[in-house]
């Protein structure tokens, strides 16, 4: 059973490798973060600290807030593939057992999110910070290191979330236009009417691990627990969605 795991594994491995459309959108979360950190730092971001109510460690990882959507589209993208052109009832026939399968899956999904999620977010911070001058923050510094791992950590939630849900709705393109705008808009005009209970969204939680100050109920570590709670849910309903339905 062992070998049949491992062998699981390094099969969705090795489906991941090979589809240009996935892989791409892994290598995504990395250079369009790095990207979106050099264009950003170099023009205004000393210009932004000088502002009284800056947050520089927030603003340190300003580009995973682009990063983010990259890694939805890699969870999403890595098993919308499973439902296009009878693909997932090939797996079937290799790894009749969905749970392993489902399983198998969602770990090289979540292993490699999580790999490329910390070295993106480490780069970001330390990419930005070349360009900060007299206002650069360093690993030495209140909650950095904490912010440079929660970062990847996040990134990784929210692949495997996109995940989770693209196993419920079997449309990449679904989840994308579902979380992206949700991302990107509802979440903030949701903050703007409805205050504190933002703090519970996936997105707004999982940030907090980004923060410098906390004012609201969660703090950074909470925050991510409750984006962890939103991703197992998510997972949870994949699992569910996979066992019950036909090919």
């Amino acid at each position: 059973m062992t070998l049949t795991k491992t062998a699981v594994v390094r099969s969705e491995w090795i489906k991941i490798k090979s589809l240009r459309a996935v892989s791409g959108s892994l290598a995504a979360v990395f250079a369009v973060t790095l990207a979106v950190t050099v264009l950003v730092f170099a023009t205004v971001g000393q210009a932004e600290a000088r502002e009284a109510d800056s947050d520089p460690l927030f603003s340190a990882f300003y580009g995973l807030n682009f990063g983010q959507i990259a890694a939805i589209g890699f969870g999403a993208t890595a098993v919308s593939t499973e439902f296009m052109n009878g693909a997932l009832r090939t797996s079937l026939a290799a790894v009749p057992s969905r749970g392993l399968l489902y399983t198998a899956k969602m770990a090289v999904i979540g292993g490699l999110a999580l790999v490329v999620g910390l070295a993106t977010s480490f780069a970001t911070l330390v990419v930005g910070q070349t360009f900060m001058g007299e206002y650069a923050i360093g690993p030495g510094d209140p909650g950095v290191l904490r912010a440079a791992f929660g970062g990847g950590v996040y990134l990784a939630l929210m692949a495997l979330f996109a995940a989770g849900l693209t196993t419920v709705m079997r449309s990449a393109a679904a989840v994308l236009s579902l979380l992206i705008p949700f991302i990107l808009i509802v979440s903030f005009v949701i903050g703007d009417i409805a205050g504190g209970v933002a703090e519970y969204l996936p997105d707004r939680a999982g940030q907090l691990m980004l923060h410098g100050q906390h004012p609201g109920s969660l703090g950074p570590w909470t925050g991510l627990a409750v984006t962890s709670g939103w991703t197992f849910a998510a997972l949870l309903a994949g699992w569910w969605a996979l066992r019950k339905r036909d090919a």
